[in-house]
This record gives structure tokens, C-alpha cells and sequence, in this order.
């Protein structure tokens, strides 16, 4: 099985085990999300009025426990056992 982690407000968690939970544009749920491309924003010119922004940043949408996150694809981690 394979597992989705997030590093949310500096505590790993299993997005899996949030039924609810959703990631990226299409808002699917972690486990779909990773095996249909695991979609990010991720610029591909910057913007160089964005360049000393968080806006210009590789960034990814999640919903987890009811609370919607933006985080840097960095802080995914996929475990397959």
C-alpha cells in the first residue's frame, strides 16, 4: 500500500487517513493524486516581479481535516510497502 505524508505545521501526517482530504488543482484524493501525476505548481519562467516572492514559489493546494494547506511540493513524502 502506499502512503502520502505531509510535513503540515511541522508535523508529519498521513493525508490517507483523512478520507476527506484532497490535493492539487483537481482536488483529488492523495493516493489518486499521486498515481494520476502527482500534479504541482511549478513555474516553468519566473516571473521576475515574483522573484524575491513566496509567490513565485513551487507550490501545492491540499485539504486536510478540514483545514486547506499551501506547501512547497518538498514537504510530500510517498511510502510504498
Amino acid at each position: 500500500m502506499t502512503k502520502i505524508y505531509a510535513c503540515l505545521l511541522g508535523d508529519w501526517v498521513c493525508l490517507n487517513d483523512d478520507p476527506n482530504c484532497v490535493m492539487g488543482e483537481d482536488h483529488k484524493p492523495p493516493y489518486l493524486w499521486w498515481e494520476e501525476s502527482a500534479k504541482a505548481y511549478v513555474p516553468t519562467t519566473r516571473n521576475p516581479k515574483l522573484e524575491n516572492s513566496v509567490y513565485g514559489m513551487d507550490y501545492l493546494n491540499l485539504s486536510y481535516k478540514g483545514k486547506d494547506y499551501r506547501i512547497n511540493p518538498i514537504f510530500i513524502q510517498i511510502v510504498t510497502d
